[in-house]
């Protein structure tokens, strides 16, 4: 079987996209781009559920043999509980904007992400995806600016650090765009009608913060080591790990001003299959669709996926490596672009 990794042949590197998004979404069932809110709501209370029930057994056996077993379970549920805030994010929750608002800051206080904050910078990707200029997260740096960075700036960017850099981006924001905070409510990040959305959420946020400082207070500090500390940094690796690898890889093109539009912009990410995960995180792995459409529920992805590889072909990336050989390629092989030229591809510093 041909791997879909492939780059698009050399004849065709000049060439646009011979299908329209307007082709691709005839493929697929129009049932797939309407919300249900009760089949969301019911992987929002699943995924609560689970959560509890971790707690209980967890506290309840207060084992060392058994809280390693917790950690991994347990932080892997926070990533699943951010992927149901993700669609809130998106509007494809609900139709219902007071109860995307709502179960998004249900999903995201409490594994300590600002939902509004997140929300607006999350669209900036989306809107931007692909291109080297105005993606928000996981662009390139250009060859000349990474000659130019620092030792601990490449260890950061480059080094096994990525996999942790999620709390620091909340305040800092992606090395080389304009420093701003997703706390902020006059950050270049946002417009000034989104003020108070971003005060609301960064409140709720705060207030997450002291509830942990409070119990953190009552029980001691091994207690938020044991109950939060750790699945919060699982989940921090989970949600770099994912956004790197549908991100950073070999095979995506980017692009450069008038050459960019946002459909062949949505083309640049690339699926991966998590096994059995796939279900626990919400479908998350199926980013291809995901990204050209992005006001699907993730509950339809796949179908939508199926509908759209015959139509898009080459154009269609999926990765024929186990997550874990994916992440090692792209990591070993992903360091910088070219300064000129526009659909080019991440190149190696072993190259230099």
């Amino acid at each position: 079987m041909q791997s879909q990794l492939l780059k698009v042949t050399d004849s065709t590197e000049s060439l646009e996209p011979p299908f329209t998004l307007q082709q691709v979404k005839a493929a697929i069932p129009a049932y797939c781009f309407e919300p249900s809110t009760w089949k969301s709501l019911s992987y929002f209370f699943l995924d609560v559920s689970i959560i509890g029930i971790l707690y209980a057994i967890a506290n309840y056996l207060d084992s060392w043999y058994f809280w390693p077993i917790f950690w991994l379970m347990q932080g892997t549920m926070f990533w699943a509980l951010f992927v149901v805030g993700h669609d809130c994010g998106h509007g494809s929750f609900s139709k219902k904007k007071w109860l995307n608002n709502l179960i998004g800051h249900l999903s995201h206080t409490p594994i300590l992400v600002p939902f509004h904050g997140w929300r607006i910078s999350h669209r900036t990707h989306h809107n931007n995806t692909g291109n080297i200029d105005t993606d928000e997260s996981w662009y390139p740096v250009t060859e000349s600016k990474y000659n130019q960075m620092a030792w601990w700036e490449k260890f950061l960017r480059f080094g096994i650090a990525l996999l942790f850099a999620y709390p620091l981006y909340l305040f800092k924001r992606s090395p080389g765009r304009e420093a701003a905070s997703h706390f902020n409510p006059n950050s270049p990040l946002f417009r000034p009608s989104e003020k108070w959305d971003v005060i609301t959420s960064t409140i709720w946020w705060t207030s997450m913060v002291v509830l942990l400082g409070f119990l953190t207070y009552q029980w001691g500090f091994l207690w938020l080591l044991k109950n939060y500390l750790v699945p919060y940094i699982i989940f921090v690796v989970w949600l770099d790990f994912v956004t790197f690898l549908h991100h950073t890889d070999p095979d995506i093109p980017w692009y450069r001003g008038k050459d960019w539009y946002f459909f062949k912009g949505a083309l640049s990410t690339i699926d991966h299959d998590y096994g059995f995960i796939n279900n626990i995180h919400h479908n998350i792995g199926t980013h291809v669709a995901h990204h050209i459409f992005l006001n699907m529920p993730h509950y339809h992805l796949k179908t939508a996926t199926e509908a759209i590889k015959p139509i898009l072909g080459d154009y269609y990336r999926k990765s024929d490596k186990s997550i874990f050989q994916a992440f090692w390629h792209s990591f070993k092989t992903c360091h910088f672009v070219a300064d000129t030229g526009s659909k080019i591809y991440y190149q190696s510093k072993t190259k230099l």
